[in-house]
């Protein structure tokens, strides 16, 4: 190699290593700032461990946590169930179809012939109304299976994120949930999902939970068939509803057992008795939080 050449490289390395020293103070004096750059989270990381200041505002950190969640729980997770289900005969007199429509705290009311599983349409209180007012306000000239809609079932399987966008695909607020055999395991809506992100949503039409009583000793009467989510979110409970959907069934599932009446068992914080066994059912139970 010349030495010229070699004279122009060790120019070159010398003017490079001076640029590095001082680019720093070069650029700071033209108004640049250099900070280091980090790799941004995955957006699932963001939402589930946001910042001290976003989970703070409002709740809103919770939310967002709650929509990714939308992927993981299904319809069957948050369905009203079957036995707890209110439905109407179509096959009674109009008169007491329409009587019982207009008694219920419901906007949407699944209607059923011969067996309760066979769920034929599906009647809004505000089309009932409308045709009412068409007759006259005479209940007998009603024909309720011409006012009411097609059921739209869905299997217990879909996830809660699916099943909302097929609700707002179809701009729809209602659907029958079914399971792999296409018999009726419950219900479920709109409202249902949208409190899985915001929390319990009440109006002035909303009323307690059935089948659940206080006591003035801090234990809670309550129907084996009342659903381990409504008992959550109505006393603030955190039982486990994985393998169970009902709260007798959670006391069968840990017990591995029926139990007998006045039996008691002690699990997940929760003193539970059994106060009513109807055959192989249980009917009742007291459930106190253990001090």
């Amino acid at each position: 190699m010349t030495q010229p050449v070699l004279l122009t490289i060790a120019v070159c390395v010398v003017l490079v290593g001076a640029l590095v020293l001082l680019h720093r103070p070069l650029l700071s004096a033209l108004g640049y700032e250099i900070r280091r750059v980090v790799p941004p989270r995955p957006v699932t990381e963001e939402v589930r461990a946001p910042s001290p200041d976003a989970a703070g505002e409002n709740g809103k950190a919770d939310r967002l946590g709650a929509l990714v969640d939308l992927h993981e729980l299904e319809v069957s997770d948050v369905m009203v169930h079957r036995t707890n289900m209110r439905s109407v005969n179509a096959d009674n007199p109009p008169e007491a179809v329409v009587r019982e429509i207009l008694q219920s705290p419901h906007t949407r009311m699944p209607l059923w012939r011969g067996t309760l599983e066979n769920i034929v349409g599906v009647l809004h209180a505000k089309d009932l109304l409308r045709a009412l007012n068409e007759v006259g306000n005479d209940f007998s000239r009603i024909d309720v299976m011409k006012i009411a809609t097609k059921p739209w079932f869905v299997p217990d399987t879909t996830s809660l994120q699916d099943q909302l966008n097929a609700f707002l695909r179809r701009k729809a607020h209602f659907a029958l949930v079914v399971d792999e055999y296409g018999e009726v395991e419950g219900l479920v809506t709109l409202e249902d999902i949208i409190e899985e992100i915001v929390g319990e949503i009440a109006d002035e039409h909303d009323v307690e939970i059935q089948g659940v009583r206080q006591e003035a000793d801090g234990s809670v009467v309550v129907d084996g068939t009342v659903p381990i989510r409504d008992l959550n979110r109505a006393l603030d409970w955190s039982l486990p509803d994985e393998e169970a959907t009902t709260i007798a069934g959670l006391v069968i599932h840990e017990t591995q057992s029926i139990p007998d009446e006045r039996q008691a068992f002690t699990f997940h914080g929760m003193r539970f008795v059994v106060m009513k066994r109807d055959k192989n059912r249980i009917a009742r139970l007291r459930i106190k939080p253990v001090a």
